[in-house]
């Protein structure tokens, strides 16, 4: 894992002196470590199948829905909001795309999927405040919607990255055209509802 700490060239820089409320809605590396969030089996099958899906670009968020053997059951990316990072803000978005393609688990003693979030920014694969930010309200999202919170991963241009587990790849990254998806890929066993959209008004691209 690099260890390291950056401003994110995504975040206006007066992101910087926010207030002290926006800047406690964040998870730093070593307290995302320590929550003991799962493993992934295979983390570059499922950002590769994640990225041929949704194609994302810089400032695209796409949250996915896995099951307990890491098929997935659900996706929806948006775009996130030119403004500074709150975890709150992240959280309210993450789960209006979680709502729009998968029906909550709150009924369930305990979560059976788990929510990953891949997130596609300019920069470094060093952890910013606007990471932390995703990582507070991915957390937030999943326990609001019967989740068990699941991997974190940066796309950049020098890769990915899954922050916390030190295990990243250079392909793809953000400047990677969309491959095909793979018949022997594990998010291609299940044919996942998905969806796309926009800052507000949440726009609705595609699903099935």
């Amino acid at each position: 894992m690099t260890l390291g700490f950056a401003p994110s060239s995504a975040v206006p820089a007066a992101s910087s002196s926010g207030s002290p409320s926006r800047l406690a809605r964040m998870l730093e590396p070593a307290e995302w470590t320590a929550a003991g969030i799962p493993l992934l089996r295979s983390p570059r099958e499922v950002v590769s199948g994640l990225h041929s899906r949704h194609a994302p670009t810089p400032s695209t968020a796409v949250v996915a829905v896995l099951d307990h053997e890491e098929r997935l059951v659900a996706s929806a990316s948006f775009t996130r909001r030119p403004t500074p990072a709150d975890g709150w803000e992240f959280r309210n978005a993450l789960l209006a795309h979680l709502r729009r393609v998968i029906p909550h688990d709150l009924r369930r003693r305990v979560p059976v999927r788990t929510a990953v979030l891949l997130y596609c920014r300019e920069g470094d694969e060093r952890w910013t405040e606007e990471d932390g930010a995703w990582m507070w309200g991915l957390r937030d999202a999943c326990t609001l919607h019967g989740l068990r919170c699941g991997a974190y991963i940066t796309l950049t241009g020098g890769g990915w990255q899954v922050l916390g587990e030190g295990r990243g790849g250079r392909s793809p990254g953000s400047d990677s055209p969309p491959t095909p998806l793979g018949e022997d890929s594990a998010l291609d066993r299940l044919v996942p509802r998905i969806a796309s959209g926009a800052p507000e008004p949440l726009r609705r691209a595609a699903a099935r």
